[in-house]
């Protein structure tokens, strides 16, 4: 099997594998995200194992995500030089309580953001992260503290880089105070509402880290958003796949963007996510296919 290709996440230096593991899915039902699956610590383990021996080298996590930090800390610490490691901060030290729904998710105070990070690194069994990203854009007026606070910990070697995971328009007023090394938001084939916001980063010299590059499962399965995939049957993309499974043409149409450094992908299953990193390492898509498929999709906003 080819090995994965490998992009620079920005300005950084980070050569990032164009697949990464985003391990919210590795959470359990007990957490900030609400209907989380069973997983038994084996078997995140093995899925955790499988992603860096199938040669990904980009793992994103974060507080709100349950027993994931825990799994990563403890499964795969031991193997700490053969990743990038990036998780999130905002998010509130008081897990229980928000689990609870007694209390606040976010909370964008310094104190709370070097408490969190402090919990991260303990889980995570590391002392630095390579990326440190606000978990939602902190509100106006929490801001200037909050931001002040991500670069003391960049400072002092916790955070390598620091970053934003949010949507349009907190990251472009974000993006546009020149603080940030990295920003993750969502893209795909029918979700191409950041694809300008993706340019403008590149144009910056900023990371691009994308989630929900396979629109979050297919029709009938995880996430999948009904709407979404009106799109896909509205620009015909059915016809393009030749034999191709659709999960690798939607992973491999959003890599084929240049602008994009990593895509994470979650799963809670080995063998999808050995089906990935096989789909991933083809590359992108054959030119005339991208220019077909772009073409069906720009038809829909004309």
């Amino acid at each position: 099997m080819a090995a994965l290709e490998k992009r620079k996440l920005g300005k950084t230096g980070l050569d990032v594998t164009v697949l990464g593991i985003g391990a919210m899915e590795l959470r359990g039902p007990g957490s900030a995200i609400r209907n989380g699956r069973p997983v038994e610590p084996a078997q995140a383990g093995k899925v955790l194992n499988l992603a860096l021996d199938g040669g990904i080298n980009f793992i994103d996590t974060c507080i709100d995500y349950g027993r994931s930090e825990e799994h990563i800390g403890n499964f795969i610490s031991h193997r700490r030089d053969e990743y990038y490691l990036a998780s999130k901060c905002g998010c509130n030290v008081d897990t229980k309580g928000v689990e609870a729904g007694t209390a606040e998710r976010h909370i964008y105070t310094r104190q709370n953001i070097m408490d969190g990070v402090d919990l991260s690194l303990r889980r995570l069994k590391t002392d630095y992260l390579d990326v440190l990203q606000f978990h939602g854009a902190p509100p106006p007026e929490m801001r200037e503290e909050a931001i002040q606070a991500l670069s003391d910990l960049k400072r002092d070697g916790k955070a390598r880089f620091i970053g934003v995971s949010d949507v349009l328009p907190e990251v472009s007023e974000l993006l546009d105070m020149g603080v940030f090394d990295a920003f993750q938001f969502p893209y795909s084939a029918m979700e191409k509402e950041h694809e300008a916001f993706m340019s403008r980063c590149a144009r910056n010299g900023v990371g691009t880290i994308v989630r929900g590059g396979i629109a979050r499962g297919e029709p009938g399965h995880g996430l999948a958003d009904p709407l979404r995939w009106a799109i896909w049957e509205a620009a015909k993309l059915d016809e393009l796949l030749d034999g191709m499974e659709l999960f690798e043409f939607l992973l491999r149409y959003t890599i084929t963007n240049p602008e994009l450094n990593t895509t994470i992908i979650g799963t809670l299953d080995p063998e999808h996510g050995a089906k990935n990193i096989t789909a991933a390492a083809k590359g992108p898509l054959p030119t005339a296919m991208y220019e077909e498929a772009n073409k069906g999709l720009a038809a829909l906003s004309a």
